[in-house]
Protein backbone atom coordinates (compact mmCIF):
# COMPACT_ATOMS: atom_id res chain seq x y z
CA UNK A 1 0.00 0.00 0.00
CA UNK A 2 0.89 3.53 -0.99
CA UNK A 3 -0.91 5.07 1.19
CA UNK A 4 1.64 6.28 3.41
CA UNK A 5 3.04 8.58 0.79
CA UNK A 6 0.38 10.75 0.92
CA UNK A 7 1.95 12.23 3.76
CA UNK A 8 4.30 14.33 0.42
CA UNK A 9 0.62 16.11 -0.40
CA UNK A 10 0.68 18.60 2.63
CA UNK A 11 4.77 18.48 2.35
CA UNK A 12 5.11 19.49 -1.24
CA UNK A 13 2.24 22.40 -0.76
CA UNK A 14 4.01 23.52 2.51
CA UNK A 15 7.28 23.43 0.77
CA UNK A 16 5.92 25.44 -2.08
CA UNK A 17 4.33 28.15 0.02
CA UNK A 18 7.11 28.61 2.49
CA UNK A 19 10.60 27.19 0.76
CA UNK A 20 10.05 27.42 -2.97
CA UNK A 21 13.89 28.53 -3.60
CA UNK A 22 14.39 24.69 -2.63
CA UNK A 23 13.66 23.88 -6.38
CA UNK A 24 14.94 20.09 -5.70
CA UNK A 25 13.08 19.56 -2.63
CA UNK A 26 9.85 21.00 -3.60
CA UNK A 27 10.37 18.74 -6.88
CA UNK A 28 10.82 15.56 -5.05
CA UNK A 29 8.04 16.14 -2.67
CA UNK A 30 5.43 16.78 -5.07
CA UNK A 31 6.74 14.19 -7.41
CA UNK A 32 6.13 11.48 -4.78
CA UNK A 33 2.94 12.53 -4.01
CA UNK A 34 1.71 12.51 -7.08
CA UNK A 35 2.25 8.52 -7.08
CA UNK A 36 -0.28 7.51 -4.73
CA UNK A 37 -2.71 10.09 -6.05
CA UNK A 38 -2.26 8.21 -8.91
CA UNK A 39 -2.55 4.84 -7.66
CA UNK A 40 -6.08 6.28 -6.06
CA UNK A 41 -7.55 7.43 -8.92
CA UNK A 42 -6.29 4.26 -10.77
CA UNK A 43 -8.27 2.36 -7.85
CA UNK A 44 -11.35 4.80 -8.21
CA UNK A 45 -11.47 3.93 -12.12
CA UNK A 46 -11.03 0.71 -11.60
CA UNK A 47 -14.14 0.16 -9.52
CA UNK A 48 -16.23 1.66 -11.98
CA UNK A 49 -14.39 -0.25 -14.53
CA UNK A 50 -15.58 -3.40 -12.27
CA UNK A 51 -19.07 -2.96 -13.53
CA UNK A 52 -18.31 -2.60 -17.33
CA UNK A 53 -16.73 -5.45 -19.86
CA UNK A 54 -12.81 -5.31 -20.29
CA UNK A 55 -13.15 -3.09 -23.44
CA UNK A 56 -14.93 -0.37 -21.78
CA UNK A 57 -12.79 -0.95 -18.28
CA UNK A 58 -9.41 -0.69 -19.95
CA UNK A 59 -10.78 2.63 -21.81
CA UNK A 60 -11.99 4.04 -18.28
CA UNK A 61 -8.70 2.63 -16.93
CA UNK A 62 -6.73 4.39 -20.02
CA UNK A 63 -8.53 7.67 -19.93
CA UNK A 64 -8.41 8.70 -15.98
CA UNK A 65 -5.20 7.21 -15.96
CA UNK A 66 -4.30 9.63 -18.84
CA UNK A 67 -5.49 12.62 -16.37
CA UNK A 68 -2.27 12.65 -14.62
CA UNK A 69 -0.57 12.94 -17.63
CA UNK A 70 -2.90 15.70 -19.44
CA UNK A 71 -2.88 17.80 -16.21
CA UNK A 72 0.93 18.10 -16.40
CA UNK A 73 1.29 18.57 -20.17
CA UNK A 74 -1.26 21.35 -19.51
CA UNK A 75 0.53 22.84 -16.51
CA UNK A 76 3.68 22.71 -18.22
CA UNK A 77 1.76 23.97 -21.44
CA UNK A 78 0.38 27.32 -19.38
CA UNK A 79 4.26 27.55 -18.51
CA UNK A 80 5.59 27.30 -22.06
CA UNK A 81 7.89 24.43 -21.60
CA UNK A 82 6.97 22.90 -25.10
CA UNK A 83 9.97 20.72 -24.67
CA UNK A 84 8.41 18.58 -21.52
CA UNK A 85 5.68 18.61 -23.10
CA UNK A 86 6.67 17.21 -26.24
CA UNK A 87 8.41 14.73 -24.17
CA UNK A 88 6.14 13.88 -21.57
CA UNK A 89 3.91 12.77 -24.58
CA UNK A 90 6.58 10.73 -26.55
CA UNK A 91 7.76 9.33 -23.24
CA UNK A 92 4.17 8.44 -22.21
CA UNK A 93 3.00 6.44 -25.92
CA UNK A 94 6.67 4.94 -24.55
CA UNK A 95 6.26 4.24 -20.88
CA UNK A 96 2.80 2.72 -21.48
CA UNK A 97 3.89 0.16 -24.34
CA UNK A 98 7.53 -0.93 -22.99
CA UNK A 99 7.33 0.09 -18.96
CA UNK A 100 3.45 -0.63 -18.25
CA UNK A 101 3.04 -3.59 -20.61
CA UNK A 102 6.26 -5.24 -20.06
CA UNK A 103 6.03 -5.08 -16.08
CA UNK A 104 2.14 -6.68 -16.76
CA UNK A 105 3.40 -9.38 -18.89
CA UNK A 106 6.52 -9.76 -16.89
CA UNK A 107 4.20 -9.90 -12.90
CA UNK A 108 1.57 -12.29 -14.88
CA UNK A 109 3.77 -14.57 -16.45
CA UNK A 110 5.56 -14.99 -12.40
CA UNK A 111 1.99 -16.36 -11.49
CA UNK A 112 0.65 -17.98 -14.94
CA UNK A 113 3.38 -20.10 -17.36
CA UNK A 114 1.38 -18.64 -20.37
CA UNK A 115 -1.55 -15.87 -20.67
CA UNK A 116 -3.76 -15.58 -24.01
CA UNK A 117 -5.56 -12.29 -25.28
CA UNK A 118 -7.36 -11.45 -28.38
CA UNK A 119 -4.41 -10.87 -30.70
CA UNK A 120 -7.01 -8.94 -32.99
CA UNK A 121 -7.54 -6.06 -30.46
CA UNK A 122 -4.09 -6.06 -29.66
CA UNK A 123 -2.66 -5.90 -33.38
CA UNK A 124 -5.67 -3.07 -34.12
CA UNK A 125 -4.34 -1.04 -31.50
CA UNK A 126 -0.55 -1.22 -32.25
CA UNK A 127 -1.67 -0.48 -35.88
CA UNK A 128 -3.29 2.69 -34.66
CA UNK A 129 0.17 3.37 -33.08
CA UNK A 130 2.14 2.77 -36.59
CA UNK A 131 -0.46 5.74 -38.03
CA UNK A 132 0.75 8.25 -34.62
CA UNK A 133 4.08 7.56 -35.11
CA UNK A 134 3.27 8.38 -39.23
CA UNK A 135 1.79 11.67 -37.87
CA UNK A 136 4.82 12.12 -35.93
CA UNK A 137 7.42 12.11 -38.70
CA UNK A 138 5.67 13.92 -41.58
CA UNK A 139 5.67 17.12 -39.01
CA UNK A 140 9.11 16.64 -38.13
CA UNK A 141 9.94 15.91 -41.77
CA UNK A 142 8.27 19.31 -43.04
CA UNK A 143 10.23 21.34 -40.25
CA UNK A 144 13.51 19.69 -41.21
CA UNK A 145 13.06 20.48 -45.11
CA UNK A 146 10.03 23.03 -45.62
CA UNK A 147 9.58 24.86 -42.57
CA UNK A 148 12.50 27.73 -43.64
CA UNK A 149 10.50 28.29 -46.76
CA UNK A 150 7.18 28.25 -45.63
CA UNK A 151 7.41 29.20 -41.32
CA UNK A 152 3.96 29.41 -40.74
CA UNK A 153 3.01 26.31 -42.37
CA UNK A 154 3.91 24.00 -39.59
CA UNK A 155 1.66 25.55 -37.20
CA UNK A 156 -1.33 24.57 -40.04
CA UNK A 157 -0.28 21.21 -40.96
CA UNK A 158 0.12 20.01 -37.04
CA UNK A 159 -3.60 21.74 -36.43
CA UNK A 160 -4.72 20.08 -39.65
CA UNK A 161 -2.95 16.51 -38.33
CA UNK A 162 -4.21 17.15 -34.61
CA UNK A 163 -7.61 17.37 -36.08
CA UNK A 164 -7.55 13.73 -37.98
CA UNK A 165 -5.64 12.08 -35.61
CA UNK A 166 -8.89 13.31 -33.31
CA UNK A 167 -11.51 11.67 -35.75
CA UNK A 168 -9.71 8.58 -36.24
CA UNK A 169 -9.86 8.33 -32.31
CA UNK A 170 -13.70 8.94 -32.56
CA UNK A 171 -13.85 6.32 -34.81
CA UNK A 172 -11.44 3.80 -33.18
CA UNK A 173 -14.10 4.81 -29.67
CA UNK A 174 -17.35 3.50 -32.71
CA UNK A 175 -15.01 0.58 -33.50
CA UNK A 176 -14.04 -1.24 -30.50
CA UNK A 177 -17.30 -0.34 -28.05
CA UNK A 178 -20.07 -0.57 -30.80
CA UNK A 179 -19.45 -2.19 -34.28
CA UNK A 180 -16.60 -4.72 -32.98
CA UNK A 181 -17.37 -4.94 -29.41
CA UNK A 182 -16.58 -8.54 -29.34
CA UNK A 183 -12.78 -8.23 -30.15
CA UNK A 184 -12.63 -6.38 -26.85
CA UNK A 185 -14.79 -8.22 -24.23
CA UNK A 186 -12.40 -10.49 -22.88
CA UNK A 187 -12.75 -13.86 -21.50
CA UNK A 188 -16.41 -14.51 -19.96
CA UNK A 189 -15.09 -16.04 -16.97
CA UNK A 190 -13.74 -13.24 -15.50
CA UNK A 191 -14.09 -11.50 -11.73
CA UNK A 192 -16.30 -8.70 -10.61
CA UNK A 193 -14.87 -7.66 -7.83
CA UNK A 194 -12.12 -5.62 -6.36
CA UNK A 195 -8.86 -6.39 -4.88
CA UNK A 196 -11.16 -6.02 -1.82
CA UNK A 197 -13.52 -8.67 -2.79
CA UNK A 198 -16.36 -6.04 -2.67
CA UNK A 199 -17.29 -3.12 -5.07
CA UNK A 200 -16.86 -0.05 -3.52
CA UNK A 201 -20.11 2.54 -4.00
CA UNK A 202 -20.85 4.47 -6.98
CA UNK A 203 -20.42 7.58 -5.01
CA UNK A 204 -17.73 6.64 -3.27
CA UNK A 205 -15.69 5.34 -6.22
CA UNK A 206 -16.93 8.85 -8.29
CA UNK A 207 -16.12 11.22 -5.18
CA UNK A 208 -12.26 9.68 -4.61
CA UNK A 209 -11.82 9.76 -8.44
CA UNK A 210 -12.75 13.92 -8.24
CA UNK A 211 -10.66 14.39 -5.14
CA UNK A 212 -7.66 12.60 -6.77
CA UNK A 213 -7.66 14.61 -10.07
CA UNK A 214 -8.41 18.12 -8.15
CA UNK A 215 -5.26 17.38 -6.08
CA UNK A 216 -3.15 15.74 -8.93
CA UNK A 217 -3.51 19.00 -10.66
CA UNK A 218 -2.86 20.70 -7.92
CA UNK A 219 0.02 19.49 -7.21
CA UNK A 220 1.12 18.88 -11.02
CA UNK A 221 1.32 23.09 -11.13
CA UNK A 222 4.24 22.78 -8.56
CA UNK A 223 5.74 19.70 -9.90
CA UNK A 224 5.84 21.65 -13.40
CA UNK A 225 7.41 24.82 -11.88
CA UNK A 226 10.15 23.25 -9.99
CA UNK A 227 10.98 20.80 -13.09
CA UNK A 228 13.63 23.33 -15.00
CA UNK A 229 15.62 24.22 -11.85
CA UNK A 230 15.81 20.88 -10.77
CA UNK A 231 16.48 19.48 -13.99
CA UNK A 232 19.78 21.94 -14.32
CA UNK A 233 20.55 21.22 -9.84
CA UNK A 234 20.75 17.78 -10.85
CA UNK A 235 22.55 17.93 -14.09
CA UNK A 236 19.80 16.33 -16.34
CA UNK A 237 17.97 17.68 -19.44
CA UNK A 238 15.17 18.60 -19.80
CA UNK A 239 14.34 16.37 -22.24
CA UNK A 240 15.06 13.49 -19.68
CA UNK A 241 13.38 14.81 -17.26
CA UNK A 242 10.22 14.89 -19.85
CA UNK A 243 10.35 11.05 -21.26
CA UNK A 244 11.34 9.53 -18.00
CA UNK A 245 10.55 11.06 -14.98
CA UNK A 246 7.12 13.01 -15.72
CA UNK A 247 5.95 10.23 -17.90
CA UNK A 248 6.90 7.58 -15.14
CA UNK A 249 5.05 9.93 -12.49
CA UNK A 250 1.89 10.11 -14.99
CA UNK A 251 2.06 6.56 -15.90
CA UNK A 252 1.66 5.44 -11.99
CA UNK A 253 -2.26 4.82 -12.15
CA UNK A 254 -2.06 2.69 -15.66
CA UNK A 255 0.95 0.45 -13.86
CA UNK A 256 -0.93 -0.33 -10.79
CA UNK A 257 -4.26 -1.43 -12.87
CA UNK A 258 -2.05 -3.02 -15.39
CA UNK A 259 -0.21 -5.27 -13.30
CA UNK A 260 -2.71 -6.02 -10.87
CA UNK A 261 -5.17 -7.02 -14.19
CA UNK A 262 -2.31 -9.55 -15.17
CA UNK A 263 -1.27 -11.08 -12.24
CA UNK A 264 -5.72 -11.91 -12.15
CA UNK A 265 -4.73 -13.80 -15.70
CA UNK A 266 -7.15 -10.78 -17.02
CA UNK A 267 -4.54 -10.03 -20.21
CA UNK A 268 -6.99 -8.70 -22.29
CA UNK A 269 -7.76 -6.25 -19.66
CA UNK A 270 -4.26 -5.26 -19.01
CA UNK A 271 -3.36 -5.01 -22.54
CA UNK A 272 -6.46 -2.56 -22.57
CA UNK A 273 -5.27 -0.39 -20.28
CA UNK A 274 -1.42 -0.11 -21.76
CA UNK A 275 -1.41 -0.02 -25.31
CA UNK A 276 -5.22 1.63 -25.28
CA UNK A 277 -3.52 4.18 -22.76
CA UNK A 278 -0.67 4.63 -25.96
CA UNK A 279 -3.52 5.23 -28.19
CA UNK A 280 -4.98 7.75 -26.48
CA UNK A 281 -2.45 9.83 -25.87
CA UNK A 282 -1.17 9.42 -29.36
CA UNK A 283 -4.56 9.94 -30.56
CA UNK A 284 -6.33 12.31 -28.09
CA UNK A 285 -3.95 13.81 -25.47
CA UNK A 286 -1.15 14.98 -28.45
CA UNK A 287 -4.09 16.58 -30.73
CA UNK A 288 -5.95 18.29 -27.49
CA UNK A 289 -2.59 19.73 -26.19
CA UNK A 290 -2.07 21.12 -29.67
CA UNK A 291 -5.25 22.85 -29.91
CA UNK A 292 -5.08 23.88 -26.37
CA UNK A 293 -1.87 25.53 -27.12
CA UNK A 294 -3.69 28.20 -29.15
CA UNK A 295 -5.72 29.39 -26.30
CA UNK A 296 -3.16 28.79 -23.24
CA UNK A 297 0.53 29.53 -23.40
CA UNK A 298 2.25 32.68 -25.59
CA UNK A 299 3.12 30.28 -28.53
CA UNK A 300 1.15 27.35 -30.18
CA UNK A 301 2.54 23.97 -29.49
CA UNK A 302 3.82 22.22 -32.95
CA UNK A 303 3.87 18.48 -33.63
CA UNK A 304 7.68 18.77 -34.63
CA UNK A 305 9.09 16.57 -32.50
CA UNK A 306 12.72 16.11 -32.15
CA UNK A 307 14.26 13.14 -34.50
CA UNK A 308 15.45 11.13 -31.25
CA UNK A 309 11.92 11.20 -29.85
CA UNK A 310 10.31 10.42 -33.09
CA UNK A 311 12.40 7.46 -33.52
CA UNK A 312 12.00 6.40 -30.02
CA UNK A 313 8.56 6.19 -30.31
CA UNK A 314 9.10 4.14 -33.42
CA UNK A 315 11.38 1.24 -32.16
CA UNK A 316 8.70 1.27 -29.03
CA UNK A 317 6.05 0.97 -31.58
CA UNK A 318 8.24 -1.95 -33.89
CA UNK A 319 8.78 -4.17 -30.31
CA UNK A 320 5.54 -3.54 -29.09
CA UNK A 321 3.56 -5.08 -32.75
CA UNK A 322 5.93 -7.83 -32.93
CA UNK A 323 5.63 -8.31 -29.04
CA UNK A 324 1.84 -8.48 -29.00
CA UNK A 325 0.37 -9.59 -31.95
CA UNK A 326 0.36 -13.28 -31.53
CA UNK A 327 -2.15 -13.74 -28.90
CA UNK A 328 -0.14 -15.20 -26.22
CA UNK A 329 2.25 -13.16 -23.82
CA UNK A 330 4.95 -14.35 -20.71
CA UNK A 331 7.52 -13.97 -18.46
CA UNK A 332 10.32 -13.32 -21.51
CA UNK A 333 8.14 -11.06 -23.33
CA UNK A 334 7.91 -8.87 -20.41
CA UNK A 335 11.44 -8.91 -19.93
CA UNK A 336 11.99 -7.95 -23.76
CA UNK A 337 9.70 -5.15 -23.29
CA UNK A 338 11.46 -3.65 -20.23
CA UNK A 339 14.86 -4.18 -21.61
CA UNK A 340 14.03 -1.69 -24.40
CA UNK A 341 12.78 0.83 -22.09
CA UNK A 342 16.27 0.11 -20.33
CA UNK A 343 17.97 1.01 -23.07
CA UNK A 344 16.64 3.97 -24.24
CA UNK A 345 16.47 5.20 -20.55
CA UNK A 346 20.53 5.17 -20.78
CA UNK A 347 20.93 6.36 -23.61
CA UNK A 348 18.75 9.86 -22.95
CA UNK A 349 20.60 9.85 -19.54
CA UNK A 350 23.79 9.76 -20.98
CA UNK A 351 23.17 12.75 -23.80
CA UNK A 352 23.30 16.08 -22.14
CA UNK A 353 22.16 18.17 -25.44
CA UNK A 354 18.32 19.83 -24.44
CA UNK A 355 17.44 17.73 -27.46
CA UNK A 356 18.24 14.03 -28.95
CA UNK A 357 19.17 14.31 -33.01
Amino acid sequence: MLNWMLVFVPIAIALELVAQEYHLLVFLAAALAIIPLAGWLGRATEQLAERSGEGVGGLLNATFGNATELIIALSALRAGLHDVVKASIAGSIVGNILLVMGAAMLAGGLRHKEQQYNASAARSQATLLTLATIALILPAAYNAVVASRAPHGLLSLSLYISLVLLLVYGLFLVYSLITHKSLFSGAPDLQHTSDQGVLWPMGKALLVLALATLLIAWISEILVAAIEPSARQLGLSNLFVGVFVVAILGNAAEHASAISAAMKNRMDLSLSIAIGSSVQVALFVAPVLVLASHFIGAIPMDLAFSGGLVLTVLLAVLITGQVAGDGRSDWLKGVQLLAVYLILGLAYFFTPDASVS
